[in-house]
């Protein structure tokens, strides 16, 4: 007989776990919450994720990592890098509600396990010194072939625009209005201009 498919490999089951947590963050997520938003018993879950909810929780962390993957692959091929960097922010004053509400993922884990659980902590800090990596690369090469004029150094930059990152993480659940939020964008973002 054959046994049950490896629910781990479906994609499909970590990104509906990863919206749950997005929404509730990982201690407010029961077990229960999990199984109701994947259709998956919690005796698959446990049998699958060996390490609970926690380990279910990396794996959504992980997903956000493929993201970022693909986002770096756009810069790259990018002819305007920079310009791709300031859409993207920009494009957060536009998402629904809903999105402004979640915040982000990376930026909510920092600050809810801090104090809690260092592992999680680290993993959303690796994950946003990555992006600050990325963001560092890219706006040196941008100043070196004159694309970019601040004499900022990069890293400095790098870092500015994770501060804009978490910052305008928390404005948009302040403030979920599209004028306001773009408002706010492009005055940060007038340093990489």
């Amino acid at each position: 007989m054959k046994g049950r498919p490896h629910i781990y490999k479906n994609k499909d089951l970590i990104l509906k776990a990863q919206n749950v947590f997005w929404e509730k963050g990982y201690s407010a997520t029961s077990l229960s919450d999990l199984s109701k938003a994947t259709g998956a018993g919690a005796g698959s879950l446990y049998n699958t994720f060996k390490g609970g909810k926690k380990e279910l929780f990396k794996k959504a962390l992980a997903q956000r990592r493929e993201d970022f993957k693909a986002f770096k692959i756009k810069l790259e091929n990018s002819e305007v890098p920079i310009q791709l960097i300031k859409n993207f922010f920009l494009s957060l004053a536009t998402e629904p509600k809903k999105s402004h509400s979640k915040g982000c993922i990376v930026a909510n884990t920092l600050v809810e396990m801090s104090f809690v659980d260092e592992e999680l902590e680290k993993e959303a800090i690796a994950i946003l010194r990555e992006t600050e990596n990325l963001y560092k690369s890219t706006i040196l090469e941008a100043q070196e072939n004159g694309n970019l004029q601040s004499k900022i150094p990069a890293d400095v930059l790098a870092k500015h625009l994770i501060s804009v990152w978490c910052g305008i993480n928390s404005l948009r659940r302040i403030y979920p209005n599209r004028k306001i939020l773009q408002q706010q964008i492009e005055l940060q973002l007038q340093i990489i201009n």
